[in-house]
């Protein structure tokens, strides 16, 4: 099995970069890990108490269930990933069965600041996009698909993201093996990429 971390920035174009990935391989290669997954169950707070999270620092996830998932992957076991609901700002009763493959693609922005889980990392990417393309990206995605203001996306950036970015996520393209700057644009980069992760897969596991 090989595991591959992918980290950037939001809006750096790494859902992209995993899409590519999947399509380069069959089809039962891959199970892919969204980060976003694993943030903390907030059953114990109030509404109120949920809309002050702030979803771009690291005590937002859940580290220690994530680390435990990806190794019972690993070890050959499935496993019940949670689900969460930005709407709701917690976790919904319903999970996501995942069956180990070949490939395990862990995705998200912070997916290498934890120790524990690179650890475990066969493959460690970062996803390098440009500040400004990145907002760009920010303001089209959440007008569109969350209802927000293009005054409430830049305001939200400039005090959240922006800092959060700098601070931590920004750091740990230094654990990268690769870094893949243009994000999803940068096709020779993501093609190289797919044929080093086909190398790495043993050639009884596409029978």
């Amino acid at each position: 099995m090989t595991i591959i971390g992918i980290a950037g920035g939001t809006g750096s174009g790494k859902t992209t970069v995993v899409k590519k990935i999947v399509q380069a391989l069959p089809p039962h290669y891959v199970a892919v890990v969204p980060l976003d997954s694993y943030y903390n169950d907030t059953s114990h707070m109030t509404d109120e108490e949920r809309k002050h999270i702030n979803f771009d620092h690291p005590d937002a996830f859940d580290w220690k269930l994530l680390v435990k998932q990806i190794q019972q992957l690993r070890n050959g076991e499935a496993i019940e990933q949670p689900t969460y609901s930005y709407i709701l700002s917690n976790r919904l009763p319903e999970t996501v069965h995942v069956e180990p493959k070949p490939v395990i693609i862990i995705e998200g922005i912070m997916t290498l600041i934890n120790k524990k889980l690179r650890d475990v990392m066969d493959l460690k990417i970062f996803v390098d996009t440009d500040s400004d393309e990145r907002l760009i990206r920010n303001i089209q995605r959440d007008v569109v698909e969350r209802g927000r203001t293009v005054d409430m996306v830049i305001n939200r950036y400039l005090d959240i993201l922006k800092p959060m970015h700098e601070q931590f996520i920004e750091p740990t393209k230094k654990y990268a093996d690769l870094i893949i700057p243009q994000g999803g644009e940068n096709l020779k980069g993501i093609g190289i990429l797919c044929k080093y992760i086909e190398g790495l897969v043993p050639k009884e596991a596409a029978l």
